[in-house]
């Protein structure tokens, strides 16, 4: 499903389309986040896509290997310098696995929800712990399930409104955590539209997986720059930690 998703056309324009994401003030401290637990070891990062955090990443001088099961995604971070100093391989990272141990393993930008079953998401932390030598870190950042939003009775919140572009989530699913969203955009006078599938998943859940895999939770913030996440808070970055 999330081969199909991240197609050829969503590709051409992904970069483009999350231009708030290469923003310096969001990019920096996420690079700087993720460098320092990966030390003087080398990290992997599932669903690499285009390689917005990878590359940079390896540019700080972390050995950087990635996993993507989008080929047209992979195709366009191959076409950026720099990408010659990155390992890519094209599969599920559920449970693709590659040569060697990692001291970080990281899931940026939801990508966690590509996974749209439970199993699967139980899977990309086992595929995790079985990268990381004993103390390694495993982060995700990812949203919170914000359902207080989400009216009794309706099925659809808007997350993004303006003249050239028109943005969607359809809650399918309150069982099984699942929605769709959907994006339009106008472009040069043509529209232009793409969605996707993803399961929400909640912090104790992931707190659970994380067990099953043989980790620990150690550190929960809001963003990566480590403010205080609340019950308020809207997405987090969480770290965990192999056991010995």
């Amino acid at each position: 499903m999330a081969e199909a998703c991240f197609n050829e056309q969503v590709a051409a324009h992904y970069d483009e389309d999350s231009n708030a994401m290469y923003r310096s003030d969001l990019l920096q401290p996420t690079v700087d986040f993720l460098a320092a637990l990966a030390g003087d070891g080398a990290a992997l990062e599932f669903g690499i896509g285009t390689g917005r955090v990878a590359l940079p990443l390896s540019a700080r001088g972390v050995p950087v290997h990635g996993v993507d099961i989008s080929e047209p995604m992979l195709a366009q971070l191959r076409r950026k310098p720099g990408s010659d100093q990155i390992g890519i391989t094209c599969g599920d990272f559920a449970n693709t696995r590659i040569p060697g141990s990692f001291r970080l393993v990281y899931l940026v930008y939801n990508t966690i929800m590509n996974l749209t079953t439970q199993d699967e998401q139980v899977a990309c932390f086992g595929n995790a712990a079985a990268h990381l030598e004993p103390g390694g870190y495993f982060v995700i950042e990812v949203g919170v399930p914000n359902l207080r939003r989400v009216p009794p009775g309706e099925r659809v919140r808007a997350f993004t409104i303006g003249q050239t572009r028109f943005g969607f989530d359809e809650y399918t699913d309150f069982t099984n955590q699942i929605l769709y969203s959907h994006h339009y955009w106008t472009d040069s006078g043509k529209l232009r539209s793409s969605s996707a599938p993803f399961r929400w998943v909640w912090p104790a859940e992931l707190d659970l997986m994380a067990r099953l895999a043989g980790m620990t939770l150690r550190e929960r913030w809001a963003g990566w720059n480590r403010d205080l996440f609340t019950d308020e808070s809207d997405a987090h970055v969480s770290v965990w930690q192999k056991l010995p």
